[in-house]
């Protein structure tokens, strides 16, 4: 079985093609630029060079891109967009017109002239068939595509986009379905997921797809570190470039869990909400009020554990860092994961290791391969 799975993160896209029939330290893996940073850099030529946009394509992940394209309308240059494509920067499409971006149909996109064109998409089939091709590798031949990115999902108007993705964890969280319930069969999707459902349906017709959130993905990657799953009770932290999910887990349950802004904190502040959650006394109000997105503990306070693992392109935050948890013992360094080898292919690992999950009929030669693994 061969399994395309693609963490689309703001720095990166992480890419791996895992054949279930060979070690998993042998899989063919790729880590190149996000396609925000790619969509941010073509809206920064168009900005030098004076020329209108013209953005078409699907809801994709907007910061670096949102970002340039803001500075685009405030150099007084104009920006067409289709529905799709505006919802990349706000759901609210009335409030992008007031800003002065200008809505069109895909009727109105195709026959308007004199703009730069740039399609928005955050799983870019074609390019990446390009490029394993190019290697001789054919993604023709791949029987699952596997995807997450980072979606708020689409809030009511006036709605805290913060509170609204919490409470969707939340939501998650209580299903009961540990990590498992943050991903889906490409039908299965919320529509309130809109970013989710976008990366989905932008994978070939003819081929099943599992998409998922970036930041469990990669928790439940760094569980296929051996020395982190053998710890039944333990803390994984995802450190991400805009995003930070902690995860308090208690062997495939989920105790408790928080989400900030990773632009909001420093090693300090991390290691003392990584001690909160890690003894189950942690404050959504707190994480809400410091402009992150909340906090959960589930039941009675977590037993004690000795690990706290980490991973994430920002995992320097706690570079020398010591973590308390618990009265009378010994502060730990955090861990850090390395899933078969790689700390960058966590999210790859965890979007393998959910279609193993959810997906029945890819459960044992998922298993089966994982297990070849050192």
């Amino acid at each position: 079985m061969k399994i395309l799975a693609v963490d689309v993160g703001t720095g990166t896209q992480d890419i791996l093609l895992y054949d279930t029939r060979r070690e998993p330290e042998n899989a063919f893996k790729m880590v190149v630029p996000s396609p925000t940073r790619l969509i941010a850099r073509a809206v920064e030529g168009a900005t030098r060079a004076g020329e209108p946009l013209l953005l078409t394509g699907v809801t994709m992940g907007g910061g670096p891109s949102g970002w340039a394209i803001e500075e685009h309308l405030r150099a007084g240059l104009r920006v067409f967009a289709t529905p799709d494509a505006a919802r990349t920067m706000d759901d609210d499409l009335d409030a992008l017109a007031a800003k002065g971006v200008v809505l069109l149909s895909d009727d109105e996109a195709i026959s308007l002239s004199g703009v730069r064109r740039l399609r928005l998409v955050d799983l870019d089939w074609a390019a990446l068939r390009s490029a394993f091709a190019s290697l001789g590798v054919n993604l023709d031949e791949t029987d699952l595509v596997a995807v997450a990115v980072f979606d708020h999902g689409a809030a009511p108007p006036h709605v805290s986009d913060r509170r609204f993705r919490f409470d969707y964890l939340a939501e998650r969280i209580r299903s009961g379905l540990g990590l498992g319930s943050f991903a889906f069969a490409r039908e299965d999707i919320p529509a309130s997921m809109t970013r989710l459902r976008s990366a989905a349906t932008s994978a070939p017709d003819d081929l099943p797809v599992l998409a998922m959130d970036t930041a469990p993905a990669a928790v439940l990657g760094a569980l296929e570190d051996p020395v982190v799953r053998r710890e039944h009770e333990s803390t994984v932290v995802n450190v991400g470039n805009m995003h930070t999910l902690a995860f308090r887990l208690s062997g495939e349950s989920i105790a408790g869990l928080f989400e900030h802004h990773t632009g909001k904190l420093d090693g300090r502040s991390l290691r003392t909400l990584l001690q909160q959650l890690s003894v189950g006394r942690i404050s959504f109000e707190e994480v809400f009020d410091g402009h992150g997105h909340g906090a959960l503990v589930l039941g009675q306070a977590a037993k004690e554990t000795a690990l706290v693992a980490v991973t994430g392109p920002r995992r320097s935050l706690l570079a020398g860092v010591l973590i308390s948890l618990a009265t009378g013992r010994e502060p730990v360094h955090p861990y850090l994961a390395v899933p078969y080898g790689d700390m960058m292919m966590a999210g790859c690992w965890g979007l393998v290791s959910a279609a193993a999950r959810i997906l029945p009929w890819a459960a044992e030669p998922i298993t089966e391969g994982l297990r070849r693994g050192g």
